[in-house]
């Protein structure tokens, strides 16, 4: 049996000035175990606005085939951001365009919001 694959696509709180990465790297490990719990095969991309996101989303949707990609919060909410959260839904669209696209409230329920689309 094929196990369905997520991408993942957020921030990387490790790059972003200002704030702590641990709390946010705890809920990633968490949403992570999520995903293990529910037999779902999970692929983090992490990015920085000021790092070439486009590139590093672009070499992560095309290494395999996505059921799903979930965008993160930090790119969709934050309105400074609101640019990068449009190339990330094109880039999608582009690159993984049989992929569901799905949106989390926190790291740690990645998983649920992808199984919304793929049940």
């Amino acid at each position: 049996m094929t196990v369905a694959r997520v991408l993942v696509v957020g921030l990387d709180p490790a790059k972003l000035e200002g704030w702590d990465p641990e709390p946010v790297q705890a809920a990633m490990a968490r949403g992570q175990a999520r995903f293990d719990d529910l037999g779902l095969g999970a692929d983090w991309c992490l990015v920085a606005p000021d790092e070439n996101p486009e590139g590093t989303i672009v070499e992560s949707l095309t290494r395999e085939k996505y059921a799903c990609v979930v965008i993160g919060g930090g790119i969709r909410k934050h309105e400074p951001l609101l640019e990068l959260f449009e190339q990330v839904v094109n880039l999608v669209r582009q690159h993984a365009p049989d992929a569901a696209i799905a949106f989390n409230s926190s790291p740690e329920d990645c998983a649920d919001a992808a199984l919304r689309w793929l049940r």
